[in-house]
């Protein structure tokens, strides 16, 4: 895996997609935005937006999976995400386990001293950056 460059993270949902940003050599994560579109084309019109402005070398997508690590529904539309976004954007996408991102989150937010209004609107952007922390932690250095 190359060293260089900027990575965007998503956080999918049904509802909402959450994004975070960070650079390779840094391996530092921060949340980006959240899509509050539920249409398929008006997602894709925002995410292509955001490409064309970060410019990434690569994508990544968190894979919903069960506590004990098994697939669930969530998780199968999770990879069609990821193959969608590899088709669109000729990009490459790696799919990186988010079980505890949204707690980790939501953890982070309050600690902020964000109240719950506010921790709900950055809630799925924070899960992003956590899952993308997570993708950056686990390379090897």
């Amino acid at each position: 895996m190359d060293g260089l460059g900027t990575v965007l993270a998503f956080d999918f949902g049904t509802k909402r997609i959450g994004v975070a940003v960070g650079e390779m050599m840094l391996g530092q994560a921060r949340a980006l935005a959240t899509i509050h579109h539920e249409a398929n084309e008006a997602r894709f019109a925002a995410i292509e937006k955001l490409i064309a402005e970060w410019q990434p070398a690569r994508l990544v997508v968190g894979l919903p999976l069960s506590v004990d690590g098994e697939a669930h529904d969530m998780t199968a539309r999770a990879e069609r995400f990821a193959r969608q976004l590899e088709g669109r954007f000729k990009l490459p996408v790696a799919l990186v386990d988010e079980r505890f991102s949204s707690t980790d989150a939501e953890a982070r937010l309050a600690e902020k001293g964000q109240g719950w209004k506010q921790r709900k609107e950055t809630l799925d952007a924070e899960a992003a950056a956590t899952i993308l922390q997570g993708f950056f932690d686990s390379r090897p250095q």
